[in-house]
Formats: C-alpha cells, structure tokens, sequence
C-alpha cells in the first residue's frame, strides 16, 4: 500500500466524484479510477459505492478515509522533521477550501521572490476544520476564515467580506434586495459533520434570528461545491460570499444583521517562528497593498469629469 495511493483515496473520499477528485490531484481520471480499483483488489473489500451521480464510501471506506487522514498526516510530519534535520527550511501553510484563489497566485509568487530557499508544502482543509490543520499540528500557518474557537490561535485580519444567503433562482426569495432572519424560518440549511467547530457551525449554518426546520434534517457537506450543490439539487439554502461567483441557477441575498466573513492569516499561539513571522508580515503586507489599489480605483471610479 503505497502513500501517494492513500493520497488518491483521501481526494476520492472527500471529493465524492472522480473527476474532482483527478483535477485537485492534477491528474487524469483514468489512472486515478485504476489506482482506486488496484487498492480494492489489494484489500479485498469495496471501498466506494460507484453510481453516475458520483460515489460515496462503504463502511470499510469510512474505516480506511480516517487511518488515512492520520497516517499521512504523520508521513507530512515525518517529512518536514527530515527536511529541518537537514537544513532544508520548511513551511507548512494550511488552506480553507477557496479562501486565497484570487490571491494565491501572487501570494506564491512574492514569497518565492523573497524566501527561495524555504521548502513550502501546501495542506488545504474542508469546511469541518476551519483551523485547516492548525490544532491538530499538521501545519506551521493558516489562511483561512473565522469566525473559530480562536483559543491558543492568534490572527491577523486580511480582509471582510459580506455574506448573504445562497438561493435557487427559482426559489420565492430569490429576487429580493434583502432578506431578514425571519423569513428564512423553517428552511433546510446544509450542516457541517458532527464535531466541527461549534462557533464556526453556528455562524455558517445557523444565522442568528433564523428559526431551524424542526427536523433539522439539512445535507451534511464537506467542501464549496458539495455547499453549492445541495443548494442547487436539494433546494437546501446556506450562506455565502456576496460577489463570489455561483453557478448557473443559483443568486444570493444579503442578510440583515449579520458580521462579515474576514480571511485571516493564523498561527498557533506561542509559536512564531521566524518563518512564521515572515509569511504573516508578508501576507498581511501584500492584502494591505491590494486593499490600498481597491481604494485607489474606487475613488477614481467616483472622480468627476474634470478629474
């Protein structure tokens, strides 16, 4: 049993559908569904259920997904253990779902310019751990989202985003301006897995003011897309960055009363490394440059003719 075959496995399993799990692993699906069906002969058991709208795991899967998930986290320690031991300096930088995709890419290009020679290893985390890693000590720093339990994590913040509710274009609300707690009383919204974070569950999937359905018997969703489409096949409804793009079918509406979502930088408390520290200046150093230029155009966009 290979690491790099658990890899594909893990993508698989929190993935649900081999054609996403291929494009995270930068991989085609053909190989990857062989390597699949190579480590089912191996083990001699079923570890996915297959059907046309995706997979889902059989209960020798679910045993499988979680040894994984602490084996090669423990390969990942390993790892970055040997590289410190050799010289090589490594940071391990934790990722929530899509929190830098308009960013990265410059975010990757300055810290190569200015650290060539750190090792950076990349661990991006699904909506059940909004620490991405950081708690459970499989990363050195995190960009992600709060709010969080951010007790023993330190933050900076980045930028603030609204929220609204995501909503079927079809749907009675979807062609309002705003929407108030109440009206959203009794609908399905997705849940996130037993054991998330109680203060991040509560944020993303019970709004205050909004009343639950009495069944309380909304999808349990993992990552974006799964968010998304839960909206868009099951009619469930959620929250959502307002301007982030949505899908075809699919429109959100600002919600009264609540706090904006804001992307920090995190780091565990106490432990500021001098490659922490680094990255975090950085960061924050890049964001307030960008919000900066935002400003800047802003105020060019309103500048009277004779400007």
């Amino acid at each position: 049993m290979e690491v790099r075959t658990l890899r594909y496995f893990v993508a698989v399993a929190e993935e649900l559908h081999f054609g996403r799990a291929a494009a995270r692993l930068r991989m085609t699906q053909p190989p990857l569904s062989r390597a699949i069906r190579q480590l089912e002969a191996d083990l001699g058991c079923a570890l996915l259920l297959r059907s046309p709208a995706g997979v889902s795991l059989t209960p020798a899967g679910a045993v499988l997904y979680e040894e994984a998930c602490a084996l090669l986290a423990r390969v990942d320690g390993m790892r970055a253990r040997v590289a410190a031991a050799a010289g090589t300096p490594t940071l391990t930088v934790g990722i929530l779902a899509d929190s830098v995709e308009q960013m990265g890419p410059r975010l990757a290009e300055a810290y190569r310019r200015r650290r060539p020679e750190v090792r950076v290893r990349i661990r991006e985390a699904d909506l059940a751990d909004p620490t991405a890693g950081l708690r459970a000590g499989r990363v050195d720093v995190a960009l992600t989202r709060t709010p969080f339990d951010d007790t023993g994590v330190s933050t900076r913040v980045l930028r603030s985003d609204p929220v609204g509710v995501v909503l079927r274009t079809d749907d009675p609300l979807a062609g309002r301006d705003r929407l108030g707690p109440p009206e959203l009383a009794g609908r399905r919204w997705f849940r996130f897995p037993d054991g998330t974070d109680p203060v991040w569950g509560a944020y993303w999937t019970r709004p205050a003011g909004v009343e639950p359905s009495a069944h309380d018997d909304g999808p349990v969703v993992r990552t974006v897309h799964e968010c998304v489409q839960s909206v868009l096949w099951d009619g469930a409804v959620g929250l959502t960055l307002l301007g982030h793009p949505l899908p075809g079918g699919l429109t959100a509406v600002p919600l009264d009363g609540m706090d904006p979502s804001r992307l920090v930088v995190a780091w565990n408390t106490g432990r500021d490394t001098p490659l922490i520290r680094a990255f975090v200046h950085l960061t924050t150093d890049l964001y307030r440059e960008e919000r900066g230029r935002a400003s800047a155009t802003a105020a060019g966009g309103h500048a009277g003719p004779g400007a």
